[in-house]
């Protein structure tokens, strides 16, 4: 029996997208309207139809074009090529109009986490120059001490940086999966390890402090270990709070919160100016009161960074032991961060080592310089940041996603290259043409400028 045609005016509301199912088995259902299906399209665009597409409510006999039924075989045959590439061109565009809003809404992301990122990671090196800063303008044989010093307070700190991002990344990895008990676990297990770690290089500080200094200044330079060691001293009671100040820290990073962090670092910097100018410049305790100034900021930031932690839900007072199987992870992810810090603190060591064997001016115009470089080397931990947090998601989380991982790598590296031009700009010229900010001492300066030389 033949198939009677569908007249090709009739008018269909737009939900009816199909015709009652056919008796006949050997019949497929009758469709008018040919869906758009694509595995890259979310899973609400993955079975659009033409009339979605459609701006009217109802679906004009121009736009269902139908198709033509067969007496001989029962098979609807195939739309035109007219109507495949109208499907073509609408999928397209479904495409381009998701990668573009996926792209801007990536970049808005990055820019709120970055941009306070970058503050963060200022506050420290800006700390020190403020402390080289105003020590510089009342002592030379104090700013040279400053050398030695921060090799054993600053230097060494740098060692414990896979803290940073052991916690960063099983933090974002954790996240991703959307398992807040694994958080608040890895969360626990590292700030036991942190401050560990903190009180053995407290008993190290209080040990070998004078003894390191003396080794590493030599015979030559013994009359700035004094002045060291006071600072080493009293830096050195502040590491437990600034180790586990860094794992807090890193842990509201991994969650993409930088505003907490900023907020304590802004925080610890106001009372670490405060303290030096206070404390050096009209009380007179010179590198001693600096040494207070900057220990008292660093334990202030951390209770606020673990407070932070407290008021998104999670226990920053919580300790827990590490299993095998735990302290094997966290060195698996730790031991590539450990071994390229190690290096970079042996050759800083060695660095300002031979520094001190040239004279107290030379090892005093060595650290204004140094402690400008670190100010600008930092300007890149921010991007390294944005990684640690971002990547995780996009690599093993829910909604997983390759393509906007190669995004956001190719477009850090761009930054990071722009970024590293601007600042050896800056770095430069700033002690060359301004070194009186840093100390009143002509041969100091003089020393200063021979580097350009």
């Amino acid at each position: 029996m033949a198939l009677k045609i569908i007249p090709s005016i009739l008018l269909l509301p737009r939900s009816l997208h199909h015709f009652p199912p056919r008796q006949n088995p050997n019949l497929k259902s009758l469709s008018l309207f040919p869906t758009i299906s694509h595995p890259h399209l979310p899973l609400h665009f993955s079975s659009l139809s033409i009339s979605a597409l459609h701006p009217t409510r109802f679906v004009t006999a121009r736009a269902i074009q139908p198709r033509e039924l067969t007496g001989d075989e029962g098979r609807i045959s195939e739309p035109s090529e007219e109507a495949k590439i109208e499907n073509e061109a609408a999928t397209q565009g479904v495409e381009k109009e998701l990668a573009n809003q996926g792209i801007w809404i990536q970049l808005k992301e990055i820019v709120k986490f970055t941009a306070p990122a970058t503050g963060l990671w200022i506050c420290g090196p800006l700390m020190s120059l403020i402390d080289t800063a105003v020590i510089g303008q009342g002592s030379s044989i104090e700013l040279a001490a400053l050398g030695p010093a921060t090799v054993v307070c600053d230097y060494m700190s740098y060692v414990f940086m896979f803290l940073s991002v052991a916690t960063s990344n099983m933090v974002a990895t954790a996240l991703a999966k959307q398992d807040t008990e694994e958080v608040q676990h890895h969360i626990s297990v590292l700030l036991f390890v942190g401050l560990a770690c903190g009180f053995m290089m407290l008993l190290f500080t209080w040990l070998f402090g004078a003894a390191t200094l003396t080794a590493f200044t030599g015979i030559k330079n013994a009359h700035v270990v004094p002045a060291a060691n006071t600072y080493v001293q009293i830096r050195g009671l502040a590491w437990p709070a600034l180790l586990v100040g860094w794992v807090a820290q890193s842990a509201s990073l991994g969650m993409k919160d930088s505003w907490g962090p900023l907020k304590a670092l802004a925080a610890a910097s106001v009372i670490n100016g405060v303290g030096d100018i206070v404390l050096c410049t009209y009380l007179g305790y010179g590198i001693a009161g600096a040494a207070w100034a900057t220990m008292a900021s660093q334990v202030v930031a951390a209770y606020m960074m673990m407070r932070t932690l407290n008021m998104k839900g999670y226990n920053a007072f919580a300790l827990s032991i590490p299993s095998g199987r735990e302290f094997i992870t966290i060195l698996g992810l730790a031991a590539p961060v450990f071994m390229t810090m190690m290096s970079k603190v042996a050759f800083y060591s060695l660095l300002i080592y031979f520094a001190t064997s040239m004279g107290t001016h030379t090892m005093a115009a060595h650290q204004v310089m140094v402690q400008t470089f670190c100010m600008c080397t930092v300007w890149g931990e921010p991007l390294s940041q944005t990684a640690q947090s971002f990547m995780p998601e996009l690599l093993y989380g829910v909604n997983r996603n390759l393509s906007k991982a190669r995004m956001l790598l190719r477009s850090l590296a761009v930054i990071g290259a722009t970024l590293g031009l601007l600042l050896g700009i800056v770095g430069t010229s700033v002690p060359f043409l301004f070194p009186y900010i840093f100390t009143s001492d002509q041969m100091v300066i003089r020393e200063v400028s021979s580097f350009f030389l």
